[in-house]
């Protein structure tokens, strides 16, 4: 039964890129059409980042309320007044919409440029299409995230550490998550390139904001800015004050188990889990060793930050794509249980991620558990778990997989 589900949706129709990326495109316009278009009171969080920009040009606090133009503050850095920019100077319903289409394409044109075959990337798109939605759907950057990540992979590996390194640094100093793409330094090919340039465009990044404004105050802005990453997380921590809150592996724990504690004792362990397998020195060339590090950075920023939001986890979604595409074994004779394993935890993530925030599923479940205990995290715990354990006792790459054609 299985198989012939595989066979049905790896017919040319669903791995062709134009099918993929139509798709897409429709439920972008939906986004827009539901949230946002026609009404500001639906895309609050645009609002929010079309005032980075003009609060940067004015030159007032980017991390006060402001409750007059919109609900809650901006938690972005300097630097995302510029990117916002373009945005921002359009008609307000244009600028979102041509927003939302941005997003989309970074993600899409990121796995598409992945060095994978072309099946592969058709599934990391498919899985992650729930979550595209949601993350669309509140005008996050969280998509842009994700392409950022897998890119700094991409270009280290092909050795355009410049590339690289402004993807990263630029990332980081809009939403401090790229930041786990250093986990990749071990694969690039030049390393010492690599830091050299993320210190030069760390530079320049940091200084880009002051020509729309003034140095003073950029400065002062990037410390208002840790502190407000402070206060928020110390505020996330309080997870039942806002079930919206913290939708991380940290939050599940302490919803599950009543019990409050430090988040150390949750992420200490994780760390460990997160560092055992670069000591595994042999497999850093092994090209599904890489891409599980890679899903296992996507993943981890998730589900150890406690700012995760429902809309945040199409970064974990696409670690998903690439552990559910890249990791299993190729050879003919993989046991069906370790199979359907993987397909179980599959579908377990789509059906509480994807749906178990919907209307789809029976309010009762929604609300009094998925909600209540923060369930969202758990499918992509167990899946990061099985990963990290995947990594720590794989056999070194293949033959067939060395080999294996990309496009």
């Amino acid at each position: 039964m299985w198989q012939k589900v595989k066979e049905f949706f790896t017919r040319p129709f669903f791995t062709d890129p134009r099918t993929i990326a139509g798709v897409w495109i429709i439920i972008t316009l939906v986004a827009w059409l539901t949230k946002g278009a026609f009404n500001p009171a639906k895309c609050n969080n645009f609002l929010i980042f079309r005032g980075v920009f003009e609060h940067t040009l004015a030159q007032l606090p980017l991390f006060a309320e402001y409750p007059a133009e919109y609900g809650d503050v901006n938690h972005y850095g300097p630097l995302f007044a510029l990117v916002i920019a373009p945005f921002a100077l359009l008609p307000r319903a244009l600028g979102l919409l041509l927003w939302d289409l941005g997003l989309t394409a970074s993600l899409f044109f990121a796995i598409r440029a992945l060095p994978i075959t072309r099946g592969q990337k058709a599934a990391i798109c498919w899985i992650a299409t729930l979550e595209v939605l949601s993350a669309l759907q509140m005008q996050q950057f969280n998509l842009t995230v994700a392409a950022i990540v897998i890119g700094v992979y991409t270009l280290g590996r092909r050795g355009r550490a410049c590339g690289a390194a402004l993807l990263m640094t630029a990332g980081a100093l809009i939403k401090i998550y790229p930041i786990m793409a250093l986990a990749f330094i071990p694969f690039m090919k030049r390393r010492i390139a690599f830091i050299a340039w993320t210190a030069i465009w760390t530079a320049i990044l940091f200084a880009l904001p002051m020509l729309i404004s003034s140095p003073d105050y950029i400065i002062g802005q990037y410390a208002d800015w840790i502190h407000a990453l402070t206060e928020k997380n110390a505020a996330n921590g309080m997870a039942a004050l806002n079930p919206a809150q913290n939708l991380s592996a940290i939050g599940m724990i302490h919803r599950v188990s009543h019990a409050q504690f430090s988040d150390l004792w949750i992420l200490l362990p994780a760390m460990a889990i997160f560092i055992l397998p670069f000591f595994r020195l042999p497999l850093w060339s092994d090209r599904r060793f890489q891409w599980g590090i890679v899903a296992s950075a996507l993943m981890s920023i998730i589900l150890f930050s406690t700012g995760s939001e429902s809309s945040g986890y199409i970064i974990a979604f696409t670690g998903v794509g690439l552990w559910y595409t890249q990791l299993p074994p190729l050879k003919a004779g993989t046991p069906r249980s370790q199979r359907a394993v993987m397909a179980g935890l599959l579908i377990f993530a789509i059906i509480v991620c994807g749906f178990g925030g919907s209307d789809l599923m029976p309010s009762a479940i929604r609300k009094d558990l998925i909600r209540a205990y923060a369930l969202k995290a758990l499918p992509i715990l167990l899946i990061w778990l099985c990963m990290n354990l995947t990594l720590l006792t794989m056999g070194k790459i293949s033959h067939h997989y060395k080999n294996l054609k990309t496009c």
